[in-house]
């Protein structure tokens, strides 16, 4: 079974819409939807924005039954040269650029305990998409600060919610798949207003994609 943990009800629905739904539960305080979508079973959790979410929501998807877990939504891209509004890229490896243990363990920020690398590599699927970095945050935000240390750490790609998941999914022995759509881009104005103009229109280009995404998994 798919296990898909999504954080918005724009970004889930893209699926929902698809899906024969056979069963709904509540798993971890999360709503589950269990079906079949182009031939395959998923649950498909609405984990709302954010880590924690993110994270009680691939408890939830893996509790469900789930023996691989698909992460699939909008995102924003950090520079013009590596990302463009509406693109779909795949992610191969995420990082939590919040979590900073460096004045305890002198280890580079996003470095979980009992990891080596700050990075946790993610499962790359059959798709002709090209690949990009992920850093997750719990902050939606144009800050300066927060771009550079990004790009430090060689980041494409930010989210809520990725590495989180990345993180419990490494924990249960699940492999972890995660494809984004870019709503915004930094530099090109206010993210805020660049993700409600483009959200639709990421989101539309991704769901043409989701018979493809599921199938190669």
């Amino acid at each position: 079974m798919i296990g898909c943990v999504i954080a918005m009800d724009s970004e889930a629905e893209i699926l929902l819409g698809q899906m024969d739904i056979e069963n709904t539960k509540t798993l971890f305080g999360k709503p589950v939807y269990i079906g079949k979508a182009f031939g395959k079973e998923v649950a498909l959790v609405l984990s709302a924005e954010g880590k924690i979410n993110a994270a009680a929501g691939a408890c939830a998807a893996i509790s469900a039954g789930a023996d691989i877990v698909l992460n699939f939504g909008v995102a924003g891209g950090l520079t013009p040269e590596t990302t463009a509004v509406g693109e779909v890229y795949l992610i191969e490896k995420a990082v939590q650029y919040d979590f900073d243990l460096r004045e305890l363990s002198g280890k580079e920020v996003g470095t979980l305990p009992g990891e080596a690398e700050n990075f946790l590599p993610l499962e790359l699927p059959a798709l002709p998409y090209r690949r990009r970095a992920l850093g997750t945050g719990d902050r939606f935000d144009d800050s300066p600060a927060d771009h550079a240390l990004l790009l430090r750490l060689g980041c494409d790609v930010r989210d809520m919610e990725g590495a989180a998941i990345a993180q419990v999914c490494k924990y249960a022995g699940v492999p972890f798949v995660s494809v984004k759509a870019i709503s915004d881009v930094y530099g090109s104005g206010s993210t805020t207003e660049q993700f409600r103009k483009n959200c639709k229109f990421a989101l539309l280009g991704l769901k043409s994609r989701l018979k493809d995404i599921l199938e190669s998994l």
